[in-house]
């Protein structure tokens, strides 16, 4: 051991002490990855649970359905032998006009105009045939 250099003997196993060792690479400058905007980092949490995900689709079916079985038993309505087409497009309408519009009110649906709607033209389509039945009942006890 030498009194002039300082740090620890070297061994025989050390690389730098074998004469027949490879030399070290030349030190090359480190190469640099291309940076992109927020590359490196999460995306941001949702706001509220359910935001990331796609949009909830409206079910405006009720609401059209009933406008559309109002409309028809109307019609039926107005014509006095289709009453009985009447009536049971006037229940339809009623029942899926109150659906219609529970969906509406709670944001499901976004046509609660046609709800409510159809649900007016289902009660009047079922009224008209029991006052067209309760004029005819009329006029045959006058006759009578």
């Amino acid at each position: 051991m030498s009194s002039n250099t300082p740090g620890p003997e070297q061994g025989p196993y050390d690389p730098q002490a074998n004469p027949y060792a490879a030399p070290p690479p030349p030190a090359q400058p480190p190469v640099q990855q291309p940076q992109y905007p927020g590359a490196g980092y999460p995306a941001a949490p949702p706001l509220y649970p359910g935001a990331a995900g796609m949009p909830m689709q409206l079910s405006n079916g009720m609401g059209t359905a009933a406008l559309v079985c109002g409309i028809v038993g109307l019609v039926c309505g107005i014509t006095y032998f289709l009453w009985v087409f009447a009536v049971i497009l006037g229940i339809l309408a009623i029942i899926f006009g109150a659906i219609g519009k529970g969906k509406a009110g709670r944001g499901e649906a976004n046509n609660g105009g046609s709800a409510t709607a159809g649900l007016v033209c289902g009660i009047i389509g079922m009224v008209l045939p029991a006052i067209y039945l309760a004029a005819l009942d009329a006029a045959i006890d006058s006759v009578f």
